[in-house]
């Protein structure tokens, strides 16, 4: 049977550590402040931007959100940003994806002060995570890299797959993990026999929005699993991998929901203290 990694708890854990963090800071009279922007109103970005505020609340974050309506001119939002990015009070600064469609999302991250930039998304941050010299890391997967980190799982060696080739997790997840010495393979939608590329995984993070497309099947027996997906279904909320099926086989398994999601947002309170520490301390 499997070791679930829980999410929740190491989140809880992360919290802790944070609001020390910003306690300490808070004493030398600094106040590390995020904005967020919203565009338009989507359900489940009103989901997440509610469970950030109250944990930004939780461990002494100031957190303000700028809301504007789904038609908002393009101009108009990157001015937005770089008043933001010139704003002192303001540390970091996070654009709620998706966009409407109209919006250009890469000149939007690009327009994002890479000082401030809460996501780790923007290019020159990317680039610099690639060289292994910043630890501006988007959220996700600093949460991914955490788990191994927590529940001692050694990297080194290991055949890594990971499923979907996103800025978000699947590119700069790549670079982490082959800083800790994994065998790093990157599968994506155009992929062939991906079923080949599983069996052959020590270690497997899936985030390409699946629902159960890693099945009990396609794994080989001790695989470690990191689930990312999110899948609505019938009102019920399912992962990339068929939990259930995997975990007798799986050595360490992420469930969904408690898994990977709870600890990005910490995880995203935690860069805000970084970004917030680089700009008074310059480290």
């Amino acid at each position: 049977m499997a070791t679930i990694l829980d999410g929740k708890k190491i989140a809880a854990k992360l919290a802790d550590k944070v609001k020390e963090n910003v306690k300490r800071l808070n004493e030398k009279k600094i106040y590390p402040t995020l904005c967020v922007i919203e565009v338009g109103n989507d359900p489940a970005s009103k989901i997440y931007l509610r469970v950030k505020k109250n944990l930004a609340k939780k461990v002494g974050i100031k957190e303000k959100t700028l809301n504007f309506p789904a038609d908002i001119e393009q101009a108009e939002l990157i001015n937005t940003i770089k008043q933001l990015n010139d704003d002192e009070q303001v540390n970091a600064i996070m654009v709620q994806l998706p966009l409407p469609e109209h919006l250009d999302q890469e000149k939007i991250i690009e327009a994002i002060d890479p000082k401030k930039d809460a996501d780790g998304f923007h290019p020159y941050n990317q680039g610099r995570l690639w060289q292994g010299k910043t630890d501006i890391v988007p959220a996700t997967v600093r949460s991914v890299m955490t788990f191994f980190d927590e529940y001692n799982i050694d990297l080194e060696g290991k055949n890594a797959l990971i499923i979907g080739r996103s800025i978000i997790v699947g590119k700069p997840l790549a670079s982490r993990l082959l800083e800790k010495n994994a065998t790093v393979t990157i599968a994506h939608s155009k992929t062939r026999n991906l079923a080949d590329l599983t069996k052959k995984a020590d270690i497997i993070v899936s985030d390409v929005g699946h629902a159960h497309l890693v099945t009990e099947s396609m794994i080989k027996l001790g695989a470690v699993l990191i689930d990312v997906g999110m899948n609505r279904e019938q009102g019920k909320l399912l992962g990339d991998v068929d939990y259930e099926a995997c975990l007798p086989k799986a050595s360490a398994i992420t469930p969904v929901p408690g898994g990977v999601g709870p600890l990005t947002v910490a995880s995203l309170m935690r860069q805000v203290v970084i970004l917030t520490e680089k700009q008074n301390y310059g480290r």
